[in-house]
């Protein structure tokens, strides 16, 4: 996988049943990239391990007087130099790569996972994690998965040198080999101490960044309470302790490094002595030393990927362990009947809005925002910092049944539905009950005009409509006839409840009755919920829920609250309190005051003709 190949066709499903099974299965599904990653760093390793013994030549070669012996020595120096920098560039590029794809892969997973939680997930974990688990934790995992390449690689070098240095030179080979595993392992002691510091770092960080989260999104209300500087110094606090951690950590992270640099020194200098007691005996000769010595201090370089790979694990593995935690959740399940989806009424705890099953139940909002969020809210979409309990569809919680029986069951359309490029038999060709046709659906929301405009729209006489192409987002149509027909759209799934949020808002006042009569029949015993304030859709509704300030204020007919309720009345018919100051022309609505319905209906008349 190269990083122009991102994203993932598919993810995988990943091992979340702890930490570390988790990092193990990235690191096996990124295998072909890890091998690369390993072949390059070979190739780099080798290449350093060459330099000593090409200069161990090189100083035998003016030592002897060998001027073919220097030339060849030279040269093998240039080879290795080139073959040095060719492994680390591709090393560096593979390693990158692996980092990325690893990190993305995980960002996917997070990603599928909201995605088919949704609303449940906030439930079930803190937002704050979550935004952690995404961000910091993502680039910790990535980093481990590419450091397991190299540090592979750099083991096998250090295998490969040892070998070869006690063949070379087994008086002093011997001495190398026998003291790199106690470099190696010398820092195993302290890791433990320097993993549990750095999981109480990342605890306290995760808390620190929850809070954050949290003071974020309730940050109106603790305004409104005057709860700032409360938070503010929760959150100082926390911050203060997530500093005090990273200190303790990083003190004993320097403390590991520098046993990682004095203990190779000390074994430098010990060889140094001894070679030179070997050399001055002339048991050796001192282009073997200089090998020697040199090899030696090549060694420090992969012995640095020890460290490197303790604490990238140490810090991959409190963050594989929370990513692992948040994949692991899933929606609670429901037995759902033979019927395949839940039935009944669909109710909102939040505002209290009750849609009997089988009725068209109008809603009236004088705010078009909050509308837009209760529509979002019935179909199961909340708001990320809505923390309300969950609508109900039959008594039955939408965030706790499986997605897609939830997205069967509701289905909302929203104000501004958007129309891909196709023929409109592929635009209707969603999936559905089976129940409604194309063409009921089509003459329900008064498409028939649509219909014609297509037919003319083709390069060929007598052309089927259902086949002509809609441009992308139907710009080719007008925003009465794009309404249509993702209405016809929505009509034709036949979801158990139907949620449209404004309609008919583009359309003509004679259309527009057409079409609540139409819908009205096409849904007879399914549940509806048209959120709207036109009088004509009022009218044909069974019953019209008042909702004001996010909450029931009135239910009834259409004409029941118009008589009894001066506020419902007030926002269907856009009724202002003040008369206007000044006297204005017949006929023309007062200065700066909001147009009419009447006026409404004009303009959408205009358009549609045009």
């Amino acid at each position: 996988m190269q990083i122009r190949d991102l994203p993932y066709p598919d993810p995988g499903e990943p091992d979340v049943r702890s930490g570390p099974r988790f990092l193990f299965w990235l690191g096996r599904n990124q295998l072909p990239g890890q091998l690369k990653s390993l072949a390059w760093g070979l190739l780099h390793q080798c290449g350093i391990a060459g330099l000593p013994l090409a200069v161990g030549f090189a100083v035998q070669a003016v030592i002897d007087r060998s001027g073919s012996r220097l030339a060849l020595s030279g040269a093998l120096m240039v080879l290795l130099g080139a073959v040095i920098a060719a492994g680390d560039t591709m090393l560096h590029r593979t390693a990158v790569t692996n980092w990325i794809t690893a990190a993305a892969r995980v960002q996917q997973l997070l990603a599928r996972k909201t995605a088919e939680l949704g609303s449940a997930l906030t439930r079930q974990v803190a937002a704050g994690e979550v935004v952690a688990v995404s961000t910091g934790d993502v680039e910790k995992i990535g980093w481990f998965v590419e450091a397991v390449s190299r540090f592979t690689a750099a083991a096998t070098a250090l295998l490969i040198i040892c070998t070869g240095l006690v063949l070379y030179l087994p008086s002093l080979g011997m001495v190398v080999a026998l003291a790199m595993p106690v470099l190696a392992l010398s820092v195993l002691p302290l890791l433990s101490r320097a993993t549990a510091r750095a999981d109480i770092q990342r605890e306290k960080a995760g808390r620190a960044t929850e809070l954050a989260s949290d003071t974020v999104a309730g940050l109106r209300v603790l305004r409104g309470i005057g709860g700032e500087e409360l938070f503010l110094g929760r959150y100082r606090r926390a911050s203060q302790e997530v500093r005090e951690a990273a200190v303790r950590s990083a003190r004993m992270w320097s403390l590991i490094s520098g046993i990682q640099v004095l203990l190779p020194g000390l074994l430098l200098i010990g060889v140094v002595c001894y070679g030179a007691r070997l050399a001055a005996d002339g048991r050796i000769g001192v282009g073997q030393l200089v090998t020697v010595y040199s090899a030696v201090a090549m060694l420090l370089y992969p012995l640095r990927h020890f460290e490197e790979i303790a604490m990238a694990y140490s810090f991959s593995r409190p963050s594989a362990k929370r990513a692992a935690r948040v994949l692991a959740l899933e929606r609670t399940s429901y037995e759902i009947t033979a019927g395949g989806t839940p039935s009944g009424d669909l109710f909102d705890p939040a505002s209290g809005l009750l849609a009997p099953a089988g009725l068209l139940t109008a809603v009236v909002c004088g705010d078009p925002d909050a509308a837009g969020r209760l529509a979002e809210r019935l179909g199961g979409h909340p708001a990320t910092e809505d923390r309300t309990p969950s609508v109900l569809l039959g008594g039955v919680a939408l965030d706790e049944l499986p997605l897609d029986t939830a997205r069967t069951a509701v289905l909302v359309q929203d104000k501004d539905p958007v129309l891909l490029s196709g023929t409109l038999r592929q635009l209707l060709d969603v999936p559905s009950s089976g129940t409604v046709s194309a063409g009921a659906a089509l003459a329900a929301a008064e498409c028939a005009d649509v219909l014609q405009a297509l037919a003319q729209a083709s390069v060929e006489t007598g052309a089927d409509p259902m086949d002509t192409r809609i441009t992308e987002r139907g710009r080719s149509l007008s925003g009465g006839q794009r309404q249509r027909l993702a209405l016809a759209r929505s009509l034709v799934t036949d979801p158990e409840a139907l949620v449209l949020d404004e309609p008919t808002s583009a359309v003509d006042s004679h259309t527009e009755a057409s079409i609540a009569q139409g819908v009205k029949r096409l849904r007879e015993g399914r549940t509806t919920v048209v959120l709207t304030s036109s009088p004509l859709l009022l009218d044909h509704a069974d019953r019209v829920v008042f909702v004001h300030e996010g909450a029931v204020a009135a239910v009834g007919p259409h004409r029941e609250l118009l008589h009894h309720d001066p506020l419902y009345r007030a926002v269907v018919t856009r009724e202002t309190e003040d008369a206007p100051a000044l006297v204005q022309p017949s006929g023309a609505p007062p200065a700066g005051a909001e147009p009419t319905e009447d006026a409404r209906r004009a303009f959408a008349e205009i358009e549609e003709s045009a």
